[in-house]
């Protein structure tokens, strides 16, 4: 079976991880400190925090946000003074995405989703700001940047009407090595929250990285990130205060040294995915009943899956199995799920459009051969 994902390591993690061992420095080593300067360095933004997953820092950012005293009293929803609001998000992504609103006592509010991106319909999203409205979720789906100069253009808006500018956090959980505009994601003025899990792209096997778009935000989150204890605080004699609660989310040593070894090789995984999808979008043109997404030209995505819209989908599903190539539906649209059975509403995009789209293999492991067969397979019909 032609697998959907795989695990990318470098040859030399091994090596990397076996120094960790030997130092006896597991955790709050130099390791991460190390990677944190890499990725900062390759993002082009030095506030970066990394974290022992991507939802961890999806926790840390929300965590930021879900205090009401940071917004104006006459912000305050009707019927809800110093309540905590809600979230504005995408149910069309992983659930690791929308659970941490909950977590934190928000309330999620769907938006739409655009059927030619399959990323957040901003349309919708302008429409559905409020009073109420604490942050704004948008998930670059499978890469695919959303348009953050709309994105900012509408928050403004927002921040004029309302006197308060919602946080827009980016789950760039998909889109390493994804630009908007010539730019890493990371450096648009959002909070940004990167995963390396296991089958991304660049792996530590478990990790995922915070980028903060300011000062304060960063040394808030680098204090939350550990409790929000000072690393450099007096522990010894218990001389150190903490002044806002956090959680225990750094990353270990052992991840980072893998991330570390997985940085060198994952700009030539990158360019052999791309010019996987590059053959797609050429090979599965003008087919009957298979519909392609958005290419914009000021975004580059990173495809860590390619996404069709087809016919029929369980039909092509069957035949796609049959011809030995593992395709998904990844994950269920989250506003389906019971536990938030109470903010479901319509969203015609995305009844529109989630019932024909698929996931086919488009990573850099696929042979010449490979990604030919999966062509000429779903050229042959269904």
């Amino acid at each position: 079976m032609i697998p959907l994902f795989k695990v990318a390591m470098a040859p030399d993690a091994l090596g990397r991880i076996s120094e960790v061992l030997d130092s006896g420095r597991l955790e709050h080593g130099p390791k991460m400190v190390e990677f944190e300067e890499a990725l900062a360095l390759r993002l082009g933004n030095p506030r970066v925090l990394a974290v022992n997953c991507g939802t961890s820092g999806l926790h840390l950012a929300l965590s930021m946000v879900a205090d009401p005293d940071r917004f104006p009293a006459t912000a305050q929803p009707s019927g809800d003074a110093g309540g905590p609001g809600e979230v504005l998000s995408t149910p069309l992504t992983f659930e690791a995405t929308n659970w941490p609103i909950l977590a934190h006592g928000l309330r999620v509010r769907w938006v739409d989703v655009d059927p030619a991106t399959l990323t957040i319909d901003l349309d919708d999203l302008a429409a559905k700001i409020s009073p109420a409205t604490r942050a704004i979720v948008v998930v670059h789906w499978l890469g695919y940047p959303v348009d953050l100069n709309r994105l900012r253009e509408i928050v403004d808006r927002a921040e004029e009407a309302y006197g308060f500018r919602p946080v827009v956090i980016e789950d760039c959980a998909q889109a390493w090595g994804a630009t908007y505009r010539g730019a890493p994601l990371g450096n648009h003025g959002n909070v940004c929250v990167y995963s390396f899990g296991a089958i991304k792209i660049l792996t530590c096997g478990s990790g995922g990285l915070i980028v903060l778009p300011d000062e304060d935000l960063h040394r808030r989150a680098r204090l939350r990130r550990w409790l929000g204890i000072e690393r450099q605080a007096d522990r010894v004699h218990g001389d150190y205060d903490v002044a806002e609660w956090g959680y225990r989310f750094p990353m270990n040593d052992i991840s980072a040294a893998i991330g570390l070894s997985n940085l060198e090789i994952v700009d030539g995984l990158l360019a052999r995915t791309r010019k996987n999808a590059a053959f797609y979008d050429k090979e599965l043109s003008g087919i009957a009943g298979v519909e392609h997404t958005e290419r914009a030209d000021d975004r580059e995505p990173s495809f860590w899956a390619y996404p069709l819209k087809v016919a029929d989908r369980t039909s092509f599903m069957r035949k796609m199995a049959d011809a030995g190539i593992m395709t998904s539906m990844i994950s269920r649209r989250n506003d389906a799920h019971s536990c938030v059975a109470v903010a479901r509403e319509g969203l015609p995009g995305l009844d529109g459009v989630h019932d024909r789209v698929v996931y086919v293999p488009v990573g850099w492991w696929l042979s010449e051969e490979e990604r030919g067969h999966i062509a000429d397979t779903i050229r042959s019909g269904w």
